[in-house]
């Protein structure tokens, strides 16, 4: 594909820089003052939600590789936010578009793109992580509804979000991936309930949830029933292109840079130190491969070893671009919670706990690392510890 700018392209690309230093008070250090107005705002112009439908609340624009980019390369320029990308807009929404019911799209696309409805994933189970399969939290027909019961686990913003979607055995007799139903839950319906559990960040981004006899209609069930495993694999597959946003990742690593600008030891920039220079030379090498990855994924649909390492590559690269600002901060780099001296809001900190996390969840690097050596190499399977026993 040529990449190069047409005539046309530059004046898209000069609209988009326009649009962004129009409405530069509206955002600052990547972050919108009003996120739910800056959300709208993004759609309106085409810069979130781009490609979906406008029946379902999306700009309704053509797929355009090129323009993509440039917007992307735009936003990162001006430090401006993308978006909202959680994972009602990033996970769900593509996975309604591809496997959801008519019904399904118009109730929930719209509400969920304009940040109305906020999502939570009830995937992992205290018994069943890795090996979702195993997953045992049931759903009993009754009627037209189904009773639910059993718990979730490591479930992000349950406390804060108003719908799940959720895997659950519905088909208890037939063989384990093919007895799994999606079923969408609202979080107000009775028997739900949310235990926080605080991580090392000093936060409670993740929760229990518990369901006790939880009556939720079948309808409300995307992709059939008995076919949950195959939905949820849609919405895997989203969730490791959100877990590894080379745009995302770029962003983070020009925020670095400016650290390294600004912070000094003895009077010289951190920048100028031939050790921190080099390392920050061999991560953005890896973040330019990383953004070329995204670029080839994008322009050709076989890519299918390209798309395997994103979330593997993605998250252990943002945990290393946030050691190297705290090591690049010095005694600095220590500090947490609030004070005279703490940079970003400690937004470094946090984010160095945190994406250690993301290394595990959405899938171990462990995991990941089985399913590129497996499914994109052709590598003999792991065998199976069901087998043995």
């Amino acid at each position: 594909m040529d990449l190069r700018l047409t005539p046309e392209m530059a004046v898209f690309r000069d609209e988009v820089r326009a649009f962004l230093a129009n409405h530069a008070d509206e955002y600052r250090d990547g972050q919108a003052k009003d996120v739910l107005a800056w959300q709208r705002l993004l759609i309106a112009h085409g810069y979130a939600a781009r490609t979906i439908p406008r029946a379902y609340g999306g700009f309704g624009a053509e797929p355009d590789v090129l323009k993509a980019r440039i917007i992307a390369e735009a936003f990162i320029a001006a430090g401006a936010p993308r978006g909202i990308a959680n994972q009602g807009v990033s996970m769900l929404v593509p996975t309604l578009l591809e496997v959801g019911s008519e019904d399904q799209k118009k109730r929930w696309i719209g509400p969920t793109l304009r940040g109305e409805v906020v999502w939570c994933q009830g995937y992992s189970e205290p018994g069943a992580g890795s090996d979702l399969a195993s997953l045992q939290t049931k759903a009993v027909e009754d009627g037209d509804d189904f009773i639910i019961s059993g718990s979730k686990i490591w479930t992000s913003t349950a406390h804060a979000a108003q719908m799940m979607f959720c895997l659950v055995r519905t088909e208890p007799n037939a063989p384990r991936h093919e007895g799994i139903s999606y079923v969408l839950i609202p979080m107000d319906t009775p028997g739900i309930e949310v235990r926080p559990l605080k991580t090392m960040t000093g936060q409670a981004e993740f929760n229990e949830v518990f369901f006790t006899d939880v009556r939720v209609p079948q309808a409300n069930v995307v992709g059939g029933r008995g076919r949950g495993w195959f939905v949820a694999n849609t919405t895997l597959k989203h969730e490791r292109g959100m877990l590894g946003d080379p745009n995302a990742t770029e962003a983070r690593l020009n925020s670095l840079i400016e650290v390294m600008k600004t912070e000094t030891v003895d009077g010289e920039r951190i920048l100028d130190n031939p050790v921190f220079r080099d390392r920050l030379m061999q991560l953005q090498a890896r973040v330019f491969a990383m953004k070329f990855n995204g670029l080839r994924i994008m322009t050709d649909d076989t890519a299918g070893l390209a798309r395997l390492v994103v979330k593997l590559q993605g998250c252990e690269l943002n945990h290393q671009i946030a050691a190297l600002a705290i090591d690049a901060l010095g005694e600095l780099g220590v500090l947490y919670h609030d004070g005279p001296h703490l940079r970003a809001k400690g937004r470094w900190q946090w984010n160095y706990m945190f994406d250690l996390g993301l290394i595990i969840g959405g899938g171990t690097a462990q995991i990941q690392k089985n399913i590129i050596s497996e499914r994109g190499l052709g590598m003999p399977r792991e065998p199976s510890s069901r087998a043995a026993s």
